[in-house]
């Protein structure tokens, strides 16, 4: 019986077992799969795999089991590798069954032949892998090298692991932007990277991926042989130009392979939480944390209150702006979505620096872009696609799902904005009206869904569009705010801080719903409102709202409207209103 170093450190082995056993018949994929779901179910077995995400690569052990948490950034061409393939013994003119599944190379000794096939010799169909461009974002390890290439990392200053992401099962289940967890053999073998050397050679190896390889027995799709195993890589009439070869085979030691056994999509990326909430421990662990909502509740809106220096309104707007998800989509509308424009924001003051450092210590994933005539000018907000080198290049607005996007509008200064820049105004606008991003194929344009959290700061009413404007109204001012705002956030324990993190990521995955008794009572209200102040109250008044009332009842853990919620949304909105109206002289604010 395997040892958990054995499945652990040679998972290999274990695949190479169960392949001797079940011989070439197509069985023994499925025995892998179940093999090692099996492993990973028994007692916290998941933190025996060391993660990619954790561990610096020159730590782990090359072909053993890892981890790794990330975000899919572009996906390759499908590729064909040998599913099964022979080597016959030149001398003694044995044969042997090998397995090229989770492999890179195919190792042979001189005197060996290779005869392979890039269909199943079995008849099983054309294998194929998918390969995945994969980053690990907000990591706190940085790379020990300076990238000779791009790592094509959407946010600038980026630092993190990057993968190349070798899917075989399920692969049409994934698409750009998921965020996944994958199980997998670590490959980082040096001859990865032969492709980009031209005065190198590859002695006793057989890639079994290549695409070059392929391309030279397109012809007959089926098999090829080779006298001997060692041969040049530049003999091969590869179809990829250089820049392609380059993009796509870069060193193993800085960008790494995984060839995934096992794989799921993410439902959140908070650390905190269970991964999957539907099993009976995580159903546990969300009753017992749902039973103390309502200190941590308190405690949150207390703490981000001393954040907008004794704004409590404010800070009630931010909570309901943090749990807010884009739910469904009817037709084109993007439902649940709330872009909050926090105006107010004194200018070229540390005040919104430290917002968004606040924000960044409760949410898993955030990004502040900050919003002057230059970054508009200069950065790429659209991932678009470069066809030399066949790979998507991705952009600032290729971020995760339920990502907080803080935009700081106090920087933006009188100047002219370039055309790069009105488009990157354009694609803002676009993203938090229509939670979409267009992604540029030179060609055309194809929009992908998103659901991003946007809290724009701003002095005035922000040139971008919002869902709900919230003025800022400051009950103190401190002589020192970068003091103060440090003090804020060492003052606040761990353990509290975790809790917080903990509410805002469980409160966003919860259902809700209005019972049809409520959605009478609120249709009738509506209409008395409209009734006493018919210019005022729109149908936009009405579904914000009721946005407000759900995040309000969502906030307290309640999954259904009740009338309480309506009431204390109203309120929550007439004060807001009062305010803008304060801050407006013959239209126009202050």
């Amino acid at each position: 019986m395997p040892c958990v170093a054995d499945w652990l450190n040679c998972p290999l082995n274990i695949v190479q077992d169960l392949f001797a056993q079940n011989g070439p018949n197509p069985e023994w994929e499925k025995k892998v799969t179940e093999y090692f779901r099996d492993k990973l179910k028994e007692n916290n077995a998941t933190n025996w795999v060391p993660s990619l995400n954790d561990v610096p690569l020159h730590y782990l052990k090359p072909n053993s089991l890892v981890k790794f948490r990330c975000m899919v950034q572009d996906m390759f061409d499908p590729e064909f590798y040998m599913n099964v393939y022979e080597t016959i013994d030149t001398n003694t003119k044995s044969r042997v069954l090998h397995f090229g599944k989770y492999k890179d190379v195919a190792e042979c000794g001189v005197s060996a032949s290779t005869v392979g096939s890039v269909a199943d010799i079995h008849g099983s169909g054309e294998p194929k892998r998918l390969e995945t461009e994969a980053s690990a974002r907000h990591q706190m390890i940085s790379l020990n090298c300076s990238p000779p290439l791009d790592l094509n990392f959407p946010l600038p200053g980026e630092k993190g692991p990057a993968c190349l992401v070798k899917m075989y099962e399920n692969v049409d289940s994934f698409k750009v932007n998921d965020i996944l967890e994958v199980y997998g053999i670590l490959s980082v073998d040096p001859v990865l990277h032969i492709v980009n050397n031209e005065e190198s050679s590859v002695d006793s190896v057989i890639f079994i991926d290549s695409s070059c390889l392929i391309a030279q027995n397109e012809s007959k799709h089926s098999s090829f042989a080779r006298e001997n195993s060692s041969f040049p890589m530049e003999s091969m009439d590869c179809m990829d130009t250089v820049e392609e070869q380059r993009v796509h085979s870069p060193p193993a030691s800085l960008v790494p392979r995984i060839h995934v056994i096992l794989a799921q999509k993410l439902q959140h990326i908070n650390p905190l939480l269970p991964a999957c909430l539907n099993d009976e421990e995580s159903k546990s662990f969300v009753s017992s944390f749902m039973s103390e909502l309502s200190p941590i509740r308190a405690e949150l809106l207390g703490f981000l209150t001393h954040a907008f220096l004794g704004d409590s309104l404010a800070a009630e707007y931010l909570i309901l702006h943090l749990i807010s998800t884009v739910y469904a989509r009817r037709d084109v509308l993007p439902l649940g979505k709330f872009t909050l424009n926090l105006s107010g924001c004194p200018r070229n003051s540390v005040f919104t620096e430290h917002v968004y450092r606040i924000i960044q210590q409760l949410v898993p994933a955030s990004y502040r872009l900050q919003m002057s005539i230059e970054n508009m000018n200069c950065l790429h907000l659209n991932p678009h696609k470069d066809y030399t080198a066949n790979r998507l290049v991705s952009g600032v607005l290729q971020l995760a799902s339920n990502t907080s996007l803080v935009i700081d509008e106090t920087l933006l200064e009188q100047g002219q904005l370039d055309t790069r820049g009105v488009h990157n105004v354009t694609a803002l606008g676009h993203l938090i009206t229509w939670q979409k991003v267009d992604y540029d194929f030179n060609y055309h344009r194809m929009e992908f869904p998103c659901n991003i959290n946007v809290l724009i700061t701003s002095e005035g009413r922000s040139l971008l569009p919002s869902d709900c404007q919230v003025h800022l109204q400051p009950q103190l001012i401190p002589p020192n705010m970068e003091e103060y705002m440090n003090s804020l956030l060492t003052a606040v324990l761990p353990s509290i801080l975790n809790k917080f993190r903990i509410y805002l990521s469980l409160l966003r995955l919860l259902d809700y719903s209005i019972s049809d008794e409520v959605t009478k009572a609120v249709e009738e209200d509506f209409v008395e409102m409209r009734k006493n102040d018919p210019e005022s109250i729109t149908a936009d008044d009405l579904h914000r709202t009721l946005l407000v009332a759900r995040f309000l009842s969502l906030s307290a853990g309640q999954t259904t409207l009740s009338r309480e919620r309506w009431l204390r949304a109203k309120q929550l909105e007439s004060l807001r209103k009062a305010r803008q109206q304060q801050k407006c002289v013959n239209g126009n604010e202050l």
